[in-house]
């Protein structure tokens, strides 16, 4: 059988970096695999996946090698950060763009768009939407869409579910499924559950880029578990495995004599409609608050809203003083975006770190033990001298939820922090954080992951058309951290 990818000793570099990402590497996929990549956050498989869909080096200059490559001459990529491929300001001229690229009579289109949004879930979207305006998931949905319509001979996948809710994730693996039947599909995926049945086999690198197995997915599973385990890689039964070594115990309850954060007819607009409102909320002290729903129900809305990074109306106050709409909040909350490349600004990892506590006068000595501190927490001490954007996108996350933890603001709003992360550094800062809400520090945190709302939050938000239709109290949680 002839190989539709065939890569022998392929080695390739970042500008200035000392070693090897990926090194001598040797891959070989036959036309119809479903193959899964699997390994640590920052490991090289995005970068990998850039190679085989031809963007390295054609579109971005990166020094490489190899002494053969052949790749395919058709190929759907889908970003982990679905902004990097529009090229279209709106919904039905994104997926028009590539249906003209294949020359589908234009009578033909508008039928074949409404076709392709209602397979991956964006029936409800009007045609004629405006991309910026749609939600972090709702975007990831629509570059689905668009590479399905280019119907390729290899699809390429890049955590192509990451910001969607638990029905959206199921829906569009089902859709791949029912479609990729004779195609190639090469994916990389952390949340393996949804994509276990699809695949066949998997290809495991460890943290420097090796691989380490190359198996069909039983044998992977059955005699490789615990290389998974140690490499801090997700697997399936992996929550179980964590939750068996904790303590079981009652959450604790806030014991503060007045609520941190009172919001009350308190309304957030984009431009000039309301997306998300609240009617009466009371937060107290050391609560983690876990805001789930559908994508597009309007959770990023209300967290920028109470950022005051959007425009607000309504009763607002923190710590008993009102909020003047508009006014810079950053010394009371910590932020962390859905997509960190908002937040960054320096030109480091280690100057992005250093950058509030040198605005705050603190001697460079001090800032140097602090920030090596904090990066080799979590888990970023060898890339601080990397630009941000050089970083996978697990490691931006983590970079941006360190950025938002070191001035110890009493509030922190999380926009979906544990997305692209591996088990190993999910976990860790899963259980940071749960130290900094022990200590007192408000949680209001955006996730899909359920796991997450039962193992973690003292009390949830369920939103729906902008609205908290649902205020839970978790009174037990089935995790303890010493």
């Amino acid at each position: 059988m002839e190989p539709i990818i065939d890569l022998k000793k392929l080695r390739l570099k970042f500008p200035g970096e000392e070693r090897l990402l990926l090194k001598d590497t040797n891959l070989t996929i036959y036309k119809g695999e479903k193959v899964l990549l699997l390994g640590p956050s920052g490991c090289g498989k995005s970068t990998l996946l850039q190679v085989l869909g031809g963007i390295i080096p054609r579109s971005i200059d990166v020094p490489m090698k190899a002494e053969h490559r052949q790749l395919p001459n058709s190929v759907g990529y889908v970003f982990q950060d679905p902004e990097c491929q529009f090229c279209m300001p709106y919904v039905d001229e994104e997926i028009a763009f590539v249906l003209e690229n294949l020359q589908v009579p234009r009578v033909e289109m508008r039928d074949k768009i409404t076709e392709y949004l209602r397979k991956v879930g964006l029936h409800d979207v009007p045609l004629h939407t405006k991309i910026n305006s749609l939600s972090g998931g709702q975007k990831q949905r629509l570059a689905i869409a668009s590479i399905l319509a280019l119907e390729p001979e290899v699809l390429l996948l890049d955590e192509p579910t990451a910001m969607l809710d638990p029905y959206g994730t199921k829906q569009v693996w089902s859709t791949i499924l029912d479609i990729m039947t004779d195609q190639t599909l090469i994916v990389v995926e952390h949340k393996i559950d949804h994509v276990i049945d699809l695949i066949e086999r998997i290809i495991v690198f460890d943290e420097s880029g090796e691989i380490l197995v190359d198996s069909p997915k039983k044998e992977v599973i059955d005699r490789h578990l615990p290389l998974l385990k140690s490499h801090g890689i997700w697997y399936p039964g992996v929550w179980e495995e964590y939750l068996s070594c904790k303590v079981r115990r009652e959450s604790s309850t806030s014991t503060s004599s007045g609520s941190i954060m009172i919001m009350k007819d308190f309304h957030v607009y984009r431009k000039k409609e309301v997306y998300a409102s609240v009617d009466e909320l009371k937060i107290d002290q050391g609560e983690w608050i876990t805001v789930v729903g559908e994508n597009g129900a309007g959770k990023s809305t209300l967290l920028l809203g109470m950022m005051q990074l959007l425009k607000t109306s309504g009763d607002y106050e923190i710590h008993g003083v009102r909020v003047i709409p508009k006014i810079d909040l950053s010394r009371k909350i910590a932020y962390v975006f859905q997509n960190p490349e908002f937040q960054f600004v320096a030109h480091s990892v280690f100057d992005e770190v250093a950058f509030s506590l040198r605005l705050e006068g603190e001697e460079e000595s001090v800032i140097e033990k602090k920030v090596d501190e904090l990066l080799t927490k979590f888990s970023l001490f060898d890339h601080r001298h990397k630009h941000p954007y050089q970083l996978s996108m697990g490691q931006k996350r983590r970079l941006s939820v360190a950025t938002a933890i070191l001035n110890k603001q009493k509030i922190l709003l999380l926009d979906e922090p544990t997305f692209g992360q591996d088990s190993k550094n999910t976990f860790e800062l899963l259980e940071l954080l749960e130290k900094e809400r022990k200590a007192g520090t408000v949680i209001v945190m955006i996730t899909h992951d359920e796991r997450i709302v039962e193992n973690f939050a003292t009390r949830k938000w369920m939103m729906k058309e902008g609205k908290i239709v649902e205020d839970t109290f978790v009174t037990k949680r089935k995790a303890v951290y010493s």
